[in-house]
C-alpha cells in the first residue's frame, strides 16, 4: 500500500507538470501540423524515453551531482538553449503552406523518419536541466529513501506512459481535419509564432539558474 500511495502522489504532481504548455508542447504542436499525427506521436514517444533517462540517473544519484555542479548544469543548459533556438529559427524561416496542401492527407505527405522524430522528442526533453532538478526534488520529496530502485523505476515507467499518452491525445486533437486546416490556413504566421515560442523557451532556459 505504501508504494501505491507513493505512486499516486507522484502522478498527481506529475499530471499538473505535463499539462502545462512548454517547449515539449510547442514541438508536438508543430510536428502535428507540419508532419501529421504519426510524426507527432513518435516525437512524444521520444520524450517518454527521455523521461526514463532523467529518472534513471536521478535514481542513481547523478541528478544530484548535476544539480550541484554549476559547470555541468551550464553545459546542459546551453546545449538545450542552442537546440531550442535552432528549432525556433528553422521554423521561423520556413515558408507558409500552400493553399492546396490543406487537402493533403497524412498518407500523401512526405514521410518523416521515425528515428528523426524520436530523436527530436528525446533531445528536446533531455537537454533541459530544469528536468534534472524537477525529478530530483520530486523523488526526494515524495519517495521514501527505503523504496527499492526497481520500484522507483516502475514509477518512472508509469510517468513516461502518462506523458506519451498525453502527447498522443494532443497529437490526435491537432490533427483532426478542422483543427489542422485552421492552423495550416494561417500559413507563414503559424511558422513564425511557433518559431518565436521555441526561441522564447530557449531564452527563458538561458536565464534560468541552477538554484531556481
Amino acid at each position: 500500500m505504501q508504494y501505491i500511495f507513493e505512486f499516486l502522489g507522484l502522478m498527481a504532481v506529475f499530471s499538473i507538470f505535463i499539462v502545462v504548455p512548454g517547449a515539449d508542447f510547442a514541438v508536438i504542436l508543430r510536428q502535428s501540423i507540419v508532419h501529421g499525427r504519426r510524426a507527432a506521436v513518435m516525437t512524444g514517444l521520444g520524450m517518454g524515453f527521455s523521461l526514463l533517462f532523467h529518472i534513471s540517473y536521478t535514481i542513481l544519484g547523478l541528478g544530484l551531482i548535476v544539480s550541484q555542479s554549476l559547470m555541468l548544469f551550464s553545459m546542459i543548459k546551453w546545449a538545450g538553449v542552442l537546440y531550442l533556438v535552432y528549432l525556433g529559427i528553422k521554423s521561423f524561416r520556413e515558408p507558409g503552406f500552400k493553399i492546396n496542401e490543406i487537402e493533403i492527407t497524412d498518407a500523401d505527405r512526405k514521410p518523416v523518419s521515425v528515428w528523426r522524430c524520436l530523436a527530436t522528442g528525446f533531445i528536446t526533453n533531455a537537454l533541459n536541466p530544469k528536468a534534472v532538478v524537477f525529478f530530483l526534488s520530486l523523488f526526494s520529496t515524495l519517495i521514501h529513501h527505503d523504496t527499492p530502485g526497481l520500484i522507483q523505476f516502475g514509477y518512472g515507467i508509469g510517468m513516461a506512459t502518462a506523458l506519451v499518452a498525453w502527447f498522443a491525445g494532443v497529437s490526435t486533437f491537432f490533427t483532426v481535419k478542422p483543427v489542422r486546416d485552421r492552423f495550416i490556413a494561417s500559413g507563414k504566421w503559424f511558422n513564425r509564432i511557433t518559431g518565436a515560442a521555441l526561441v522564447g523557451f530557449g531564452i527563458r532556459l538561458a536565464l534560468a539558474r541552477a538554484a531556481d
